[in-house]
């Protein structure tokens, strides 16, 4: 009898520990058909960086099984087959299965084990669908085939669409994965959600208010904090202003009186007399700026000789960062100590970085450059 005991208990503690072994990891697992010889990879997708945590080379039939710690609180992830990506989020959930082809395994594939996974889906499609409409437009109106008030009327038409998909989730469940993935889809770099727009700011702060309720202690709900209460300044900040009493002057061009690394004041026009200038809003500091500053150099090594100015004004809060990293920039690097408040920025309209503008000889803004493939064609025009 004792004996038996003793196998009883023995049984009893290991399915507890084989239990809470389970509890402990997350899985991923499914089928990729016709994506034989090669490497699926399953990454966590943090708030500023990517990080690999597994991969798996696939045969002929397609199977694959990742197994993952599960986090703290809800995050996200991703499965990636060449430049193919799934998202999803694991949050309560245990086992996710993913069923796709190779060939349209970012946009075909089936999701089970999640409502919130299919969610995800839902709005990456309509994310796709904004950004192929964009980028439609965007040739069209490079090639004169539709005219300004056209071209930014179907962008808003885009941008709309994605965004009525997007409420569904962010207003319907804000507490959600879904509900912050939503909120962070981009086109081009660029948010689909306005942080200082009225609207969108509503937006932003239904998914903090939630994520504060039921996730307090998770980073995503302290970037989603900061980010509603520096809406909600810079909101607050703004007046209406009476026109009629306000004195209308003609300017040649939007000016900037910023510092550069010495400390002496550096004036656009200065800059930009007689010369095309290429103006540059950034942040030494965030992860695209060495990639970005690259292609500068390549840009301005190239058309220096025919006159091209580079003006340079950086938003980093930390002054010596940027003072190291600037010292050896051969164009004009200024910073406002203003950071996220800068007047000079709100003057340009630039609500995403980095930000570029194409000054011609006469300091008039010839075009706003947000694909950098585009840059040097835009450097040329501006120097006949």
């Amino acid at each position: 009898m004792k004996t038996l005991q003793v196998y009883i208990g023995l049984f009893i503690a290991l399915f507890w520990a084989v239990a809470c072994q389970n509890e402990k990891n997350f899985k991923v697992d499914g089928v990729v058909s016709g994506a034989d010889g090669q490497t699926l990879y399953l990454e966590n997708v943090g708030i500023s960086s990517v990080t690999i945590l597994d991969s798996a080379k696939l045969n002929a039939a397609g199977t694959f099984e990742f197994k993952q710690p599960r986090p703290a609180f809800p995050e996200f992830y991703r499965l990636r087959l060449k430049n193919q990506l799934i998202n999803f989020a694991i949050d309560s959930t245990e086992t996710i299965q993913v069923m796709a082809d190779a060939g349209t395994f970012a946009t075909s594939y089936q999701i089970e084990g999640s409502e919130n996974c299919k969610a995800i889906k839902n709005i990456t499609l309509a994310q796709l669908d904004a950004n192929q409409a964009i980028h439609k437009l965007r040739k069209e109106y490079e090639h004169n085939l539709i005219n300004d008030t056209t071209y930014v009327s179907k962008l808003a038409e885009a941008s709309k669409a994605y965004k009525e998909e997007a409420l569904k989730y962010i207003y319907g469940a804000p507490m959600s994965t879904a509900a912050y993935f939503a909120l962070f889809q981009q086109v081009d770099g660029m948010l689909f959600f306005d942080l200082y727009d009225k609207t969108d700011s509503r937006a932003y702060g239904a998914v903090a208010t939630s994520y504060d309720h039921f996730y307090p202690e998770s980073p995503r709900t302290k970037q989603l904090y900061n980010l509603a209460l520096q809406s909600i300044k810079i909101l607050r900040g703004q007046r209406k202003l009476d026109l009629e009493k306000i004195k209308a002057t003609e300017i040649d061009f939007l000016e900037a009186e910023l510092p550069d690394i010495h400390g002496n004041i550096v004036k656009l026009s200065d800059v930009a007399k007689g010369h095309p200038v290429l103006v540059n809003f950034t942040a030494y500091q965030a992860d695209w700026s060495p990639a970005l500053n690259m292609e500068l150099n390549k840009i301005y090594t190239e058309y220096a000789a025919q006159g091209l100015r580079i003006y340079q004004i950086s938003l980093d809060s930390d002054e010596h960062f940027w003072k190291n990293a600037a010292s050896n920039l051969p164009w004009t690097c200024v910073r406002d100590p203003q950071s996220a408040y800068s007047q000079v920025a709100a003057l340009y309209n630039v609500k995403q970085l980095p930000a570029i503008f194409l000054l011609d000889k006469n300091g008039d803004i010839v075009k706003r450059v947000d694909n950098l493939q585009q840059l040097a064609n835009g450097v040329k025009s501006i120097l006949k």
